[in-house]
Formats: structure tokens, sequence, C-alpha cells
């Protein structure tokens, strides 16, 4: 009897110990990929993946209606609502009552906040990604417009209270990414409450 608990008692401990083996190098190989920084290539490609992930195309792109619908226009890749676009029309009825509705393309929104504009997050200096790595990662975190802390807030639909859950590494390789688009001069314009328009 002594033997046999003897016996499962170092089975135990060798399989307990296996199993811990397994975790520690998984775990270590996961911390060191979280430690080791990116190269720049690396954050650029990490960047763009997020970026798409992201869906941040679907709000900031100006699109061309196509066959299929509307399609990104590349040449305003990520440039936000068109400052040159006449202001769109919302029923402000529907707005009021909580309804959220978008214009032709998605970079315009109304609803019960007003109508708000998608930003340029081109490398442009009227752009987001001209913005200083530490204003990008405040505004992200905080949804604070152009990463002032007393600016005004981010308005919806942008879900800066899902993307601050990003890591400041995730933050930077979208930033570095950004810098590499290319550069839309286009200032959107402020958000405007229904009477404004």
């Amino acid at each position: 009897m002594r033997t046999t608990i003897v016996k499962a008692a170092v089975i135990l401990f060798a399989s307990t110990a296996a199993i811990i083996g397994c975790d520690n190098s998984d775990n270590s190989a996961a911390t060191q990929q979280q430690k080791t920084p990116l190269d720049s290539a690396a954050k650029v490609r990490r960047g763009e993946y997020l970026v798409t992930v992201g869906v941040c195309d679907d709000c900031h792109s100006p699109k061309t209606m196509g066959p299929k619908g509307p399609e990104i226009d590349p040449e305003r890749r990520l440039s936000g609502y068109p400052s040159q676009r006449p202001l769109p029309k919302f029923d402000t009825v529907m707005a009021n009552k909580g309804i959220t509705q978008f214009n032709e393309d998605f970079t315009a929104y109304a609803g019960p906040w007003g109508v708000s504009f998608s930003a340029n997050l081109t490398g442009d200096a009227t752009g987001a990604g001209s913005w200083p790595l530490q204003k990008f990662i405040y505004a992200i975190r905080n949804g604070k417009f152009k990463g002032d802390a007393n600016g005004r807030d981010l308005l919806p639909p942008m879900p800066w209270f899902n993307y601050k859950l990003m890591t400041d590494e995730d933050l930077a390789s979208i930033h570095a990414y950004l810098k590499t688009l290319k550069p839309v001069e286009n200032v959107p314009p402020a958000p405007k409450k229904f009477s404004e328009l």
C-alpha cells in the first residue's frame, strides 16, 4: 500500500511539474514577445493590421459608389469627411428620438448629440497621423480630440472606449502606420448642433 501511495505521489508530482513547465514555457514565450519591441517595419505592419480589423476605413474613408455599393476612395483613404462637401441633411426628429443616421458614405453621423464628422487620420498636418504619439495615445485613452485634455470629447460613433483597451504598443503601431499613408489635406467640419445646419 505504501509503495502504491509513493508511486502515485511521484506520478502526480511529475505530471504537475510537466504541466507547470509547459505553462511557464508558453508564458515565457508570450512575455518575451510582449517585451521585444517591434522594429519599425513590423510596427507599421502591425498598425496596418489593427487599422484593418478595427474597421477604421468604415467611418474615416470617403467612398465612391461602385457596382456593389460604397467603395473606399483610395486617393482620400482615411482622410475623414471631405471639407469641400456640403453639409448633409438629417432627420432631426428621428435623431432626437435616439435613432442614429449616417450620410451616404458613412463619414457623417446624426443622433441626439447633433452631427459629428469623421476626422482625418492621415499624416498630413491636418490629420491625426501628424499628432505627437503621446497626444494620439491620450486621445484614444481618454476620448479627447487631438489628445487635448481641455478639448472636446470624441463623439459617436467613435468607439474610443473599446480602443482604449489596446496596449501602448498597439496604439504606437497604429500611429506609425498612419504616418505611412498618403497625406491628405482635409479639415472636416467641427461637430454641429441641428440648429447650425
